[in-house]
């Protein structure tokens, strides 16, 4: 499924040190409703990227770059499969 990741500085400080706490929003990148908020941390955020897209290093450097932004950092038109959508709570009956 092709979506739309948006990240924010989350108020929960720093899960792990060196990391930041974030809250990632999915939407899906056809328009459609379906927003789901997903707290997680920098560090698992970037590894999930890294091992689950193929998007290319330079992008994730930037994306990596622009996470402690007070306006937060976004990818448009990620694809992520069902399985990983569903570990992280996106499809939930």
């Amino acid at each position: 499924m092709r979506v739309n990741l948006s990240t924010r500085l989350s108020n929960g400080g720093e899960f792990v040190p060196g990391t930041i706490a974030l809250s990632l929003t999915i939407r899906p990148s056809c328009g459609l409703p379906g927003d789901y908020e997903w707290s997680t941390d920098s560090a698992a955020l970037l590894r999930l990227l890294r091992r689950q897209t193929d998007l290319p290093d330079s992008v994730l450097q930037r994306f990596e770059d622009n996470l402690r932004n007070p306006h937060g950092a976004r990818l448009l038109g990620v694809e992520l499969s069902e399985s990983v959508l569903t570990d992280i709570g996106y499809f939930i009956d």
